[in-house]
């Protein structure tokens, strides 16, 4: 049975090869090219991934990333197919669906929404609950920087708590949103913002969200 990391993988592929190695996406400074860099390294080298998130580390990734984007175009849209090697504990289905779901699912907007004509994906009910989930228990850790309360708020009144404190911006939107909007691509998630008009500037200030 796919899985929704599966799904998601096979749909950045297919995108990452129409689009060519050239096309712009929402993550500042890269191409295509370097996003599906990016995502060959994170799941082949964990040795410099680690830079991702640990400064220290940051020095190697650039490096390893640079050698992989090197690579020919159709190599890396071949490996991120194909999916880790079995030394990788992304190669373990229950540890990719948690990690590597939304991994896709932003990348993939990265990708289409850097287009000037896109439009919103339709998605199915399950897989806005499973998004959902994850956003619940990431809230907290994406939205640790921001400098004033937000509160993620569904459609159905559901909602989980980014960052207390006041005062408070109340972001609401589909769960699929709603993550993109707590990874840092706040001017491509279709959200509503309500709360205080400066404390509504502040949070779209900076790079507070996201890691």
């Amino acid at each position: 049975m796919s899985t929704f990391a599966k799904r998601e993988r096979l749909l950045l592929a297919d995108l990452l090869e129409a689009e060519g190695p050239d096309a712009p996406t929402l993550c500042e400074g890269w191409t295509t090219r370097d996003l599906a860099a990016h995502v060959v390294v994170r799941e082949r080298r964990p040795d410099a991934a680690g830079g991702i998130l640990i400064k220290p580390l940051a020095a190697r990734l650039e490096r390893v990333m640079a050698e992989f984007a090197d690579k020919p175009y159709e190599e890396l849209i071949q490996l991120i197919r194909t999916g880790p090697p079995r030394f990788s504990p992304f190669s373990l289905k229950q540890v990719e669906e948690m990690s590597s779901t939304v991994e896709f699912y932003v990348h993939t907007e990265d990708v289409r929404r850097a287009r000037p004509d896109w439009t919103p994906r339709e998605l199915d009910p399950v897989f806005q609950d499973a998004l959902w989930s994850r956003l619940e228990r990431t809230a907290r850790l994406m939205g640790r920087g921001t400098p004033t309360g937000l509160v993620l708020r569904r459609p159905d009144g559901q909602t989980a708590v980014a960052q207390r404190g006041t005062p408070v911006v109340t972001a609401t939107g589909e769960p699929s949103e709603l993550l993109l909007f707590l990874y840092g691509r706040q001017n491509a998630a279709e959200v509503e913002l309500e709360g205080d008009k400066d404390a509504i500037t502040k949070l779209g200030e900076g790079k507070q969200l996201g890691i």
